[in-house]
């Protein structure tokens, strides 16, 4: 692997995805796919299974905040700096329905010291924007991958 200051960051935005990605049990088994992911954004789709719908036959909101809040959880971990969510909302528009196909979209709106803004848009395949998301996120003070700078 190339060190840090050799990556572009798009590069480094991969190389954190793909260790978030392989440690992340949570989307994988919603059967989360991975789409894109660059410096302050991500792209995530799922299918919406009989598992995930509630008494009304739409799929329940507790899953339309995880995928989300993966969204979200990629497009802010790709600077190499551990991100956590500090506070999230959602606004739900339409409901998701039994063989849907949502991508949830992640962007960067701002970033600063250690806070970040984040929104995410969850889209049928047809287009229609099914939820409004925002986060906030906060760094941590640890990184993915070790800078030139780590002891060894």
């Amino acid at each position: 692997m190339a060190s840090i200051s050799d990556m572009n960051p798009q590069e480094l935005a991969e190389a954190c995805a793909r260790i978030m990605w392989d440690d992340d049990e949570a989307s994988q088994a919603l059967g989360m796919e991975l789409l894109h992911v660059g410096p302050g954004s991500a792209s995530i789709r799922m299918a919406v299974t009989k598992q995930m719908t509630n008494g009304h036959g739409n799929m329940h909101g507790g899953y339309l905040f995880t995928l989300a809040d993966s969204a979200f959880a990629f497009a802010c971990n790709t600077y190499n700096q551990v991100t956590v969510a500090q506070h999230c909302s959602i606004t739900y528009i339409a409901p998701g329905k039994l063989g849907d196909v949502l991508t949830a979209e992640a962007r960067e709106i701002s970033r600063k010291g250690r806070s970040g803004i984040y929104d995410v848009q969850l889209k049928r395949e047809d287009g229609t924007v099914i939820t409004e998301f925002r986060g906030h996120s906060r760094t941590l003070n640890q990184t993915f991958l070790p800078s030139e700078d780590d002891p060894a």
